[in-house]
């Protein structure tokens, strides 16, 4: 169990390090664009290596490419949504996939998490939700609401294929590989968008190249290391524990950044959906 916390650790602060870095580049400059390549150019070879590993059949490459698809259309989602409300109002209620997760558990495999578990999923979802309605611009926000209900729906998609796949990659390098994978597909799917909108291949705005390779490094690394931890964790659990990179994100956007729109309300989201990450914790 020690592992699997250092692993959920590392993950966190990697999800962590990500967001606050996507806060700082300009919108124009498509940081998940650069993020996504940077992760394809930095650890893609080493991704292509660990898939050698993997002893595949028809059933692996389909739930692979229904990841993938997932995956990409999550990313989409996203960038749509931003586009109607903020980061602040949209990504923790895109992060609300536990539910769907344990519904869709229930509904296929007949398995429920214990109740001091849901219990613990339960309260960090309300502050989850509690910190989305701490933005100044969330009335504004209604037609976001379909994309993010998308990216959440896609995200439970995603890590149920995630949870289904871990048993057959035999190492982190080829979870290396299947994370690849499924940005490359978001990689070319967003070039495709950036083409039909701006008719560049290429978003015209580039952040700076170590905020690139930084980047590039935690979002694939985070992601994957929230796949090794499936070994020992159900999918909802797993997904729930990675949300502590947004209590990472708020307290310092409070205290560091001196972000002080209504802290108080965001510190109490932020209290809530760790209180409920500490019960997780203790039902396991």
């Amino acid at each position: 169990m020690s592992t699997t916390i250092a692993l959920l650790a590392l993950s966190v602060g990697m999800h962590a390090t990500w967001n606050l870095l996507a806060r700082q580049v300009p919108a124009s400059c498509n940081y998940l664009w650069w993020g996504l390549l940077a992760h394809l150019l930095l650890l893609g070879p080493l991704g292509i290596y660990g898939l050698s590993q993997v002893v595949w059949t028809s059933q692996l490459i389909l739930v692979n490419i229904l990841a993938a698809i997932a995956l990409s259309a999550y990313f989409v989602a996203l960038r749509h949504a931003y586009r109607f409300a903020p980061a602040a109002f949209v990504y923790p209620l895109a992060r609300s996939s536990p539910l769907l997760i344990v519904i869709w558990t229930w509904l296929w495999w007949d398995q429920l998490p214990s109740q001091l578990a849901s219990l613990g999923i339960g309260l960090s979802l309300i502050g989850l939700w509690l910190l989305a309605m701490t933005s100044s611009k969330q009335s504004s926000s209604a037609q976001a609401l379909a994309w993010v209900a998308l990216a959440a729906f896609c995200t439970s998609i995603y890590s149920l294929c995630d949870k289904l796949l871990i048993q057959h990659l035999p190492s982190f390098t080829a979870i290396l590989g299947y994370v690849s994978l499924s940005y490359l597909l978001a990689f070319l799917l967003m070039s495709a968008l950036n083409w039909h909108e701006t008719k560049h291949w290429i978003p015209r705005s580039r952040p700076n190249v170590w905020l690139i390779v930084l980047g590039g490094l935690c979002i694939g690394n985070s992601y994957a290391l929230i796949i090794q931890v499936m070994n020992q964790l159900d999918a909802a659990t797993a997904v729930s524990f990675s949300n502590a990179g947004i209590v990472i994100v708020s307290i310092i956007s409070i205290f560091v950044l001196k972000e002080q729109e209504q802290w108080l309300m965001r510190l109490v989201a932020a209290s809530l959906i760790s209180l409920g990450l500490v019960i997780l914790g203790s039902s396991l």
